[in-house]
């Protein structure tokens, strides 16, 4: 009977997530109620883990909770740190839950919430929570390797290196800009600076208190912890609010670029326990606290999505960015659905610090479904503002016009009425001076969670706080980026050099951890400074490459999942990471093509770099902007060589697997893996 009313139970779960979707889909007419967002991914995510994480676990991993951790057999108290597994899972989804669940789904809601959403719920189902579970698996038998050297070892040593070579390439590009989204955001807010800036103490008292004074005790340092933080928001306003104390956290950029620097290093040289497990902890609980909160939100105030399902831009002439739903959409939201930046923590960090096999069910899976939901509520949040507000703050001057009455003029005639005297009434609720051409995601997020929670508590009076507070959240989701990334970009960086020199690549000595973690943040630490000096050009225009970057770093995952995977037998379920690797490979593909060769310069590097050739040529560029533009020009086409070099990498390393895969099924070459001898655990269960 129990069993008959279990099964009954996940039956009414599935049919109210279909229910959802089914009414997400096919909706049409007037503004559909979130409710219905919320509904349909949460029951998506429950049905996707009971049945669908639970078969991946059985009959293709065949977890086993009797084989020593790497954290067992290496605890060292500094990389290596048998850590408790509610501590693990915020420190994991701390780790890869950084701006594109955010921003992507905001930035992509320009063709309307249909799109997004489907993909965000479907593609982390069935693609970036089964890479993070599989890629988590694989690095445990394989005593925490990064994803670069279970290239080398289970594909082929030149592939392994190719792509050790262009991991590490995309890893320091995507540090240093996460660095200046981070320097940008705080360069303005002495309150998010404030906030931010404690909890490096906080997360060291928490880190020595469960360390030496009250070993085990999480719920009770998770709540010293958690109040010490919401006292610091509470605190940072104050902060703001006084003339001394704002002077003193409002930091040039060049200043902050430093601080993080600094910051970077340290998460990755001291030990795990002491400061980056800690603080990416509570920063995990500020983050879901946020996003359920939201939800909650959301459930209560009832709002509806006023952005249709399908815009008109559907065609590929966005204002927010150019080009058609494929491959757009699929490169645009690539945290949330799928990010390969994931499979680097996933081989980074977490595999170094997990206590049992089976716990990568619940950390690999379970946080990247929880990342999806906060793509889900950003996409809502997004949708919720009345298209032409958004397509206000998110489309550049260049588009809309240079003048307020003129971007009005301009969005009005799309069929998204807008008056100029809304957007400035909106800037001074929000205590901002403009909302204009805020292009990038973050205000247009922060202005639709503001609107929401205004609504939940405190109103309009309350509308500027709640814009800064998420502000502040969005930096804080940046943040752990950073500081996990920095340290699996170390853990890179001795790997590669130990090739050369085999002291360095040892993780338990010092002086090669000091000298890696001190290459590292040099390395993105450069990208960073140049970003902020100069705005015109460096860093920032790199940031169409992020989202391919993104998904190939996904795609070279697959690609030795699915080789560790068919060494191991499993080639019936091989389908699990094959299917979703295709796609990611047919995405990557087309979006590095026309990125390259497009003839539209509003998509393709090198036509917009030779347009401002001719125009400059032509004489129509004034004298005084001819180094400028030639900047321009140069960075369009170092966009175009590098995203060609990083497809280039991909196809290298996807040649070599298919040549390892065709020697297996059609040769009955030998299948060797590389995974680690059986050692039976000496743990309890339940320790």
């Amino acid at each position: 009977m129990k069993r008959l009313l279990g099964i009954g139970a996940w039956v009414v779960v599935a049919a109210l997530g279909a229910l959802g979707l089914a009414t997400i889909a096919l909706h049409r007419g007037e503004g559909l109620s979130a409710t219905w967002f919320v509904l349909a991914a949460v029951c998506s995510y429950l049905v996707a883990y009971r049945l669908y994480s639970a078969f991946i676990a059985a009959k293709l991993l065949t977890l086993d909770n009797t084989r020593a951790t790497p954290a067992e057999r290496h605890d060292d108290g500094r990389d290596f740190v048998p850590t408790n597994k509610w501590v693990l899972f915020g420190h994991h989804f701390a780790a890869i839950a950084g701006p594109g669940p955010l921003v992507g789904p905001t930035l992509a809601a320009q063709f309307g919430y249909l799109p997004g959403t489907l993909w965000l719920i479907a593609g982390a189902a069935f693609a970036g929570c089964v890479q993070d579970f599989v890629i988590l698996f694989c690095s445990i038998r394989r005593d925490g390797k990064t994803l670069g050297e279970m290239a080398k070892d289970e594909v082929s040593k030149r592939g392994g290196t190719i792509a050790g070579l262009a991991v590490l390439a995309i890893m320091i590009i995507l540090l240093g800009v996460v660095a200046l989204v981070i320097v940008n955001a705080l360069k303005s807010s002495p309150w998010a600076t404030f906030t931010l800036a404690m909890t490096i103490p906080i997360a060291l008292l928490l880190g020595v208190y469960l360390r030496f004074f009250r070993p085990g005790r999480v719920i009770e340092a998770s709540v010293i912890g958690v109040a010490l933080v919401m006292f610091a928001v509470v605190a940072g306003q104050w902060v703001a609010d006084s003339p001394a104390w704002a002077a003193k956290f409002t930091m040039g950029g060049v200043t902050l670029a430093f601080a993080l620097i600094a910051y970077g290093f340290a998460a990755s040289a001291l030990p795990v326990w002491l400061l980056l497990a800690p603080r990416d902890y509570l920063s995990a609980f500020i983050k879901a606290g946020a996003i359920f909160s939201l939800a909650a939100g959301i459930l209560l105030v009832r709002p509806h999505v006023l952005m249709p399902p399908l815009t008109r831009f559907v065609d590929g002439s966005g204002p927010v960015f150019a080009g058609k739903i494929f491959p757009f959409c699929f490169i645009t939201i690539a945290c949330g659905a799928i990010s390969g930046f994931h499979s680097l923590i996933s081989s980074g960090t977490t595999p170094k610090m997990i206590q049992r096999e089976g716990q990568a069910r619940f950390i690999g899976y379970g946080a990247m479904l929880l990342e999806s939901f906060v793509g889900v509520m950003a996409m809502v949040a997004a949708c919720a503002m009345t298209p032409g507000v958004y397509f206000a703050i998110n489309s550049p001057a260049t588009v809309v016009g240079a003048t307020p009455e003129a971007a009005a003029a301009t969005i009005s005639s799309w069929g998204y009425p807008l008056e100029a005297g809304t957007m400035a009434q909106l800037a001074h609720s929000v205590g901002e001076q403009t909302l204009w051409n805020r292009a990038g995601g973050a205000p247009s997020l922060a202005v639709g969670m503001a609107h929401i929670f205004s609504r939940t508590i405190g109103g309009d009076r309350l509308l500027s706080i709640w814009y800064h507070f998420a502000i502040m959240f969005e930096a804080l989701f940046i943040l752990t980026v950073l500081d996990a990334g920095t340290r699996v970009g170390r853990f890179m960086v001795q790997e590669l050099l130990g090739r050369v020199w085999k002291p360095i690549g040892r993780m338990n000595w010092y002086p090669a951890i000091v000298l890696s973690s001190g290459l590292i943040v040099a390395m993105w630490g450069y990208f960073l400074y140049q970003g902020v000096v100069d705005p015109l050009g460096g860093i920032n225009s790199l940031w169409p490459l992020f989202g391919i970057s993104n998904q190939l770093l996904a795609a070279v995952a697959l690609v030795v999942a699915t080789t560790i995977l068919l060494k191991m037998g499993k080639l019936r379920w091989i389908w699990v990471t094959l299917v979703p690797m295709a796609w990611l490979v047919v995405i990557t593909m087309t979006a590095s093509y026309q990125k390259i060769f497009s003839a539209n310069p509003r998509i393709g590097f090198l036509s917009y770099a030779n347009g401002l050739a001719a125009q400059i040529a032509a004489g129509k560029i004034p004298a005084a902007k001819i180094g400028e533009m030639q900047r321009v020009i140069f960075n369009q086409r170092l966009d175009a060589v590098v995203t060609a070099v990083l497809a280039v990498m991909f196809l290298v390393l996807l040649v070599e697997a298919l040549v390892q895969w065709y020697a297996i099924l059609a040769r009955g070459k030998e299948a060797k893996l590389h995974e680690t001898p059986y050692v039976a655990t000496q743990w309890a269960e339940g320790d």
